[in-house]
């Protein structure tokens, strides 16, 4: 940081005990900053710091002036949220204790999920842990659906087509290149648009110790969306390539028994099974919309595999029933 944040001032200030000590927890992708533990007496909290500077090396290479914007913009995204909407949010988040932006320095102070119960986060997930967020996920979008997204990404997720040209242009499967825009206009022109979470990775959800409950961190990438953009990439991160074909119908299955339990008490003029008819067809094109991410960013990856290459194909079959 170019300011040393006097984090005692901040624990007096949010009524916590003294500090006992500061456990760095990561630093942020890209070099933009770092999150870390403030122990506090018998409690502690959590505080993304940011700072803003330009790095001079990116881990995959792509280090442009555009995506230096796009981080930027990331970052003041997910303040927007705390700032505003993440004291809302029925599915659990972290509640935002404090936010503050001084100059190029952002700083989110938030609950620390552990100390609420929610102290695990896996590698490999449990059937239990694939459920809890699929529940979260319902809840969230159920809740949201409607909103308008002020102050977020007009589109939601990190891999939407507006924000990155560099990848569509590097991107040889000229069939799903040529079919970008299109799989880019019905996902944002598809029916009861919501909130998306925009990364929603195994690695952003804390679990309870019994694996039953989830709770979301990340917020850098949420805007309005298809709902089937967090379902894909949930997916494409919690369930092995190998066993995606067999595990998507109850993917689909379980997310949308989740959604039409909570969607009457969130939205309770919808009908829920036309909510249903309307997602369940996108998430092949959803995930053919992160597959051309994925393919123009980095070819070798191991998100495209003999799954991701047939549901891509069966997506843009799926694309010649809209207009």
């Amino acid at each position: 940081m170019t300011k040393q944040y006097d984090y005692q001032l901040l624990l007096d200030s949010l009524g916590f005990e003294a500090l006992t000590h500061t456990e760095v927890l990561q630093s942020l992708w890209g070099g933009y900053g770092e999150l870390v533990r403030l122990h506090c007496g018998s409690g502690s909290i959590i505080v993304k710091h940011i700072k803003l500077p330009k790095p001079e090396h990116h881990p995959k290479g792509w280090n442009s002036e555009f995506s230096h914007q796009r981080k930027l913009r990331s970052y003041q995204v997910e303040l927007n949220w705390y700032k505003s909407a993440a004291n809302l949010c029925e599915a659990k988040v972290p509640a935002a204790l404090k936010v503050d932006q001084q100059g190029q320095a952002l700083l989110i102070a938030m609950e620390d999920l552990s100390v609420l119960g929610f102290t695990d986060v896996v590698a490999e997930a449990k059937q239990s842990h694939l459920s809890a967020c699929l529940e979260w996920l319902a809840c969230f979008h159920a809740q949201h659906i409607g909103h308008q997204g002020e102050g977020l990404w007009e589109c939601g997720t990190y891999w939407h087509l507006d924000t990155r040209p560099d990848e569509l242009a590097a991107l040889d499967d000229e069939l799903l290149k040529q079919a970008a825009h299109k799989i880019d206009r019905v996902l944002k022109e598809s029916p009861y648009q919501t909130l998306v979470h925009g990364d929603a990775k195994l690695a952003n959800f804390c679990f309870s110790a019994d694996g039953t409950r989830a709770a979301a961190v990340d917020f850098q990438y949420i805007g309005r969306g298809c709902a089937m953009k967090d379902v894909a990439l949930f997916m494409s991160s919690a369930v092995k390539p190998e066993q995606c074909q067999v595990m998507e119908g109850w993917i689909l299955d379980e997310y949308f028994a989740h959604l039409r339990r909570v969607l009457n008490n969130y939205q309770p003029t919808l009908d829920v099974a036309d909510v249903e008819a309307e997602w369940r067809p996108l998430f092949s094109i959803a995930w053919a919309d992160f597959q051309r991410f994925v393919k123009g960013w980095s070819p070798n990856h191991w998100k495209i595999n003999p799954y991701t290459e047939a549901l891509a194909d069966r997506a843009l079959d799926t694309l010649k029933a809209y207009p």
